[in-house]
């Protein structure tokens, strides 16, 4: 079977934000991205390219148990990979888990409406394994 980088592109470039109000403000106003989705904590725009997507840092570490003492410094980037199903979600990390990946912790659900798990990458890159619950049906930006 080809690896994982060979089964799954990135779909989503994410930025660990401070004040996601202020961010998402930039984003729209003085860049123009298109807003998609809004939850708490979250909002994710359409680009030109790959998603962009936005996470207060506060909020993910509080829910997916990442460090936001780590997020805070130099390494403010998320990588997601969107999968089929929440039960691909589980199956990769089951895979990566056997090739010595270490977790965060298992797969779960998350508020934000997706089946979610994260690691992290040897420079304290955070990767975001996700799959939309629902049809991916989160709060719409106004």
């Amino acid at each position: 079977m080809p690896a994982f980088a060979q089964r799954h592109a990135i779909s989503d470039v994410c930025i660990l934000v401070r004040d996601i109000e202020r961010s998402i403000a930039f984003y729209v106003e003085k860049l123009g991205f298109t807003p998609k989705h809004r939850a708490p904590g979250f909002a994710d725009f359409s680009g030109a390219g790959l998603t962009l997507a936005l996470w207060e840092i506060d909020h993910i570490s509080r829910h997916a148990g990442l460090s936001a003492e780590r997020a805070s410094g130099a390494h403010t980037m998320l990588v997601a990979v969107l999968l089929a199903s929440p039960a691909e979600v589980d199956a990769c990390h089951a895979d990566l888990t056997a090739d010595g990946i270490v977790f965060s912790g298992p797969p779960a659900d998350y508020p934000w409406n997706a089946r979610c798990c994260y690691f992290s990458g040897p420079d304290g890159e955070v990767w975001e394994l996700y799959a939309w619950l629902d049809g991916g049906a989160v709060g719409k930006l106004p």
